[in-house]
């Protein structure tokens, strides 16, 4: 199989990396920014006339959050414009596309786990942007999977984890909001599941019920202060966390307050084994701890 991974130097293509020697099936090409412009439609369709690839994971997306509110244009470039080339590149060549998008998109008044068909309801540009690009891909190829996820975090780059256990090496107290509820994900099981949903994929192609959004997250919730208590638990950090409100806290971009996601169709349809997001978040410290990596 000859898979196209983008974004390659992010949390899930780094991850993508790490795993790509176990699915020795797979002829993966990695791109990032550098090596493909997925705003450059041109430099996409040249990219698929080299390559007859048979899936698509595209990562690329512009995910600085608050950044996304002064740089309108710039996140749409990348997260509709680009996830548009790649959709129609996809659509000419037959090529099955799995694109990542978020939990950001369900902004509304829900009490329970958002299932894949509930009201979207963007209040940051991010948020309207990953939706929109999502939206045009699944119209434009028949071949699309779109996978929803939320809080990703990693050993690799910028993230909450890393941002924690840096904070603690110069404070000893932090606040941290505790109004906003979810599930972190682990890109390290998030990669995962996209390389075993490839090979389902292919292994009974064009299933329409594989077809459409599916939700991906660890298993479990939390809010972001119950998180940053877990990260220094395992670690045994000594730090003073205090809980405040998400208003005491103000972010140029909108946040949900609750935005847990309900993974049933994306474990029945695929078969997928989803770990607690404690259990991931250990194995993530393990890694960084095991790797010495800076925490930056």
């Amino acid at each position: 199989m000859k898979i196209l991974v983008t974004g390659a130097n992010g949390q899930v293509g780094q991850e993508l990396q790490f795993l790509a020697t176990n699915f020795t099936d797979f002829d993966i090409v990695f791109t990032d920014s550098s090596t493909l412009d997925i705003t450059n439609e041109a430099a996409v369709i040249a990219l698929f006339e080299t390559h007859q690839f048979d899936y698509c994971l595209n990562c690329a997306a512009y995910t600085a959050v608050d950044k996304a509110e002064s740089n309108q244009e710039l996140a749409f470039q990348v997260n509709v414009v680009g996830t548009e080339n790649l959709a129609k590149a996809c659509a000419k060549h037959k090529t099955w596309l799995v694109h990542l998008s978020t939990d950001y998109v369900y902004h509304t008044n829900i009490n329970r786990p958002y299932i894949e068909t509930d009201e979207t309801a963007p209040k940051c540009v991010y948020a309207a942007t990953k939706l929109e690009g999502s939206q045009k891909a699944l119209v434009i190829n028949p071949l699309t999977t779109i996978i929803r996820t939320s809080w990703v975090y990693s050993s690799f780059r910028h993230n909450f984890v890393k941002t924690m256990l840096r904070l603690s090496e110069s404070r000893t107290t932090l606040s941290v909001v505790f109004d906003q509820i979810g599930t972190p994900t682990y890109a390290r099981d998030l990669a995962l599941a996209m390389l075993k949903i490839v090979e389902q994929i292919n292994a009974s192609p064009k299933n329409a019920s594989q077809i459409g959004i599916f939700h991906y997250s660890n298993e479990g919730v939390t809010s972001w202060y119950d998180f940053a208590h877990a990260v220094y638990e395992i670690t045994q950090t000594t730090m003073v966390l205090l809980p405040i409100e998400s208003k005491d806290y103000p972010t140029p971009a909108k946040r949900p307050h609750f935005s847990v996601l309900n993974k049933a169709k994306i474990k029945n349809t695929f078969n997928l084994t989803i770990p607690h997001w404690r259990t991931a978040l250990l194995q993530c410290i393990i890694t960084l701890q095991h790797e010495n990596k800076t925490i930056q």
